[in-house]
């Protein structure tokens, strides 16, 4: 099973370095079939990074987010994006649709609760909590890279 994994975040933006610390965790282990995408924000060329994957996470901090944090599956967008720039996972699906002429892979989205996001601030304490769950998760997400295991995992994560 080849994944595509999308970490997005500026680590000079307080909690939006989430994305950039999940990342980082990845490419110290030796994960076969993973390839490691990251960025500080999901643009038109992401889409490309889906060519020959059969499953994909996107990762990101959020505001408002549940915490501490919540993986959901995702899919294409039905409309188009403003700019190509900074889009969302679903509008990178669609690109993705758009331009091979099929449907993307399955998609999932482990967006991680963030609090303080202010230019030249440090990872809140409550960043640092969650940041912590979702490295377990993500362990247990890459244990079984499979859309079946990770839509059972959504469903409890919904559920919990």
């Amino acid at each position: 099973m080849a994944l595509v994994v999308f970490a997005v975040g500026n680590p000079s933006r307080g909690d939006d370095a989430l994305g950039p610390l999940l990342m980082a965790g990845l490419e110290s282990q030796d994960w076969p079939d993973v390839r490691l995408v990251s960025d500080f924000q999901l643009q038109i060329e992401h889409a490309l990074d889906l060519d020959g994957c059969d499953l994909a996470l996107f990762i990101d901090a959020g505001t408002g987010t549940p915490a501490p944090f919540t993986f959901s599956e995702t899919a294409p967008a039905s409309g188009r994006p403003v700019s190509s720039h900074s889009l969302p996972p679903e509008a990178v699906l669609q690109v993705f649709a758009d331009i091979r002429g099929m449907p993307p892979p399955p998609a999932f989205v482990l967006c991680v609760r963030g609090e303080d996001f202010g230019l030249g601030k440090a990872l809140s304490e409550a960043a640092r909590r969650h940041l912590e769950a979702a490295q377990a998760h993500l362990g247990t997400c890459l244990a079984h890279p499979d859309a079946t295991s990770w839509r059972r995992l959504a469903r409890d994560a919904t559920t919990a």
